[in-house]
């Protein structure tokens, strides 16, 4: 009997595009604080790591450091409406349903909000894909890739030899190598293919039509 292969994928620029919600919240915890967001609100290189260190830059570059009061206010505006406006990126539903088809467990792992990830995915209808869906809980024990991902190979009793995780930034393959798991590196999201390969992205996928073969060729090759 072959063993069980195992893929975990991050949410945030590799299965969706939540970059309008995001800058809609990000804009919002401004705001709020006293700050002119401006028009042109760039954070498309801020996505990916924790909320904490996308909005630690923001205010800083404001000389602001309530970093709390941001994030409480970003967390709750998100909730309200900034989870709505994400969008899968095309062809991703049907890359989730064929890794399915071929005998893979699908598992998110993302630094978002568990309980905002699994609202993203039931809304866009893609979580009966998944076999868990994890993120960042109350606390920050798993807001960073390394604990998170050992939390889930752990809690699933996942073997790393047998398992693959599927990123857009650096933060998905460094995680990836530091328990061990291959890191392949998405070129459709936020993160640029020289800083997946700085990172030692063991494969790169260039389009999502490519993503399931590629896996399944990590995989069982």
């Amino acid at each position: 009997m072959s063993p069980v292969r195992s893929v975990l994928l991050d949410l945030d620029g590799t299965l969706i595009d939540s970059q309008p919600g995001i800058i809609a919240s990000s804009r919002a915890a401004l705001r709020a604080l006293g700050h002119d967001p401006g028009d042109a609100l760039d954070i498309k290189r801020a996505i990916g790591p924790p909320l904490e260190d996308m909005l630690r830059t923001l205010l800083a570059a404001r000389g602001d450091d309530r970093l709390a009061e941001a994030v409480a206010i970003y967390r709750r505006h998100y909730g309200e409406s900034g989870l709505l406006g994400s969008e899968p990126y095309p062809g991703i539903g049907d890359a989730l349903r064929d890794m399915r088809g071929a005998g893979l467990r699908l598992y998110l792992a993302t630094s978002k909000r568990e309980v905002f990830a699994r609202r993203i995915l039931e809304n866009l209808k893609l979580a009966t894909y998944f076999d868990g869906i994890y993120g960042s809980v109350p606390g920050g024990e798993l807001d960073h890739k390394p604990e998170l991902l050992a939390h889930v190979l752990s809690e699933r009793d996942i073997r790393v030899s047998h398992s693959l995780m599927v990123g857009d930034r650096r933060h998905d393959i460094a995680g990836a190598h530091a328990v061990r798991m291959r890191g392949l590196g998405v070129l459709w999201g936020y993160g640029s293919r020289d800083e997946l390969e700085a990172a030692g992205a063991d494969r790169l996928v260039e389009q999502t039509a490519d993503l399931a073969r590629v896996v399944s060729s990590m995989l069982h090759g």
